[in-house]
């Protein structure tokens, strides 16, 4: 599927928007899963391009989402990390790339 990378950061926005909502313990451990692995993806599909400093951005998100050892900041700072990463994300699917390039 050739937009596969812009699915995994839309479904990736839309979680971390939805964390800065009440939900239960268990939706944030949730996306804490999904967001381990889909910045994981995100991190080996530019590695395969070569892109160097998205592979370590989305590496170390992934290690900020990992769902093993919980990272305790705060709801505040989780709140303003999850719309940074919301609105990165958004803006990555955006920014000019080749004609046929594969996110």
């Amino acid at each position: 599927m050739r937009n596969n990378g812009i699915i995994i950061k839309t479904v990736l926005a839309i979680l971390m928007f939805l964390c800065l909502l009440d939900m239960p313990y268990g939706f944030y451990e949730f996306v804490r899963f999904v967001a381990f692995i889909g910045f994981g993806i995100l991190s080996f599909k530019a590695n395969k391009k070569n892109k160097q400093l998205e592979v370590i951005l989305y590496a170390a998100l992934a290690l900020l989402f990992q769902p093993f050892f919980k990272i305790a900041l705060g709801r505040e700072i989780w709140n303003i990390i999850d719309v940074i990463v919301g609105i990165g994300l958004i803006g990555s699917s955006f920014v000019s790339r080749k004609p046929n390039e594969e996110l």
